[in-house]
């Protein structure tokens, strides 16, 4: 008897869980459906539309001169061609060093 009821109960569970599942997912359809009618609605208005183009596209009006300001990247600071203090030698040195006594 135990058998008989354990199958229909475990299908009962898993549908729960699979129906808050689809709730949270309509839920998040629905919010997106509200942010994209505002989308719609702020993009009826032409002013908007304008500004758009201007900033995502780079349109202007004709007449215009438009200008393009590129910053340079940063390049890390080159050391003098003889300065060479805080690079480390080589490791054959390291070792003949650690062989004849004469290293730190």
């Amino acid at each position: 008897m135990a058998l008989s009821v354990s199958v229909p109960l475990r299908t009962y569970l898993s549908q729960g869980e699979e129906l808050s599942a689809r709730q949270q997912q309509q839920e998040q359809l629905s919010a997106q459906v509200e942010e994209l009618e505002q989308r719609k609605k702020k993009l009826s208005d032409p002013a908007q539309v304008e500004a758009e183009a201007r900033k995502r596209l780079g349109y202007v009006r004709p007449g215009e001169t438009p200008y393009i300001v590129q910053v340079p990247e940063q390049q890390p600071a080159q050391r003098p061609a003889g300065d060479h203090s805080d690079e480390q030698p080589p490791w054959y040195e390291e070792l003949w060093k650690s062989l004849t006594g004469n290293g730190s």
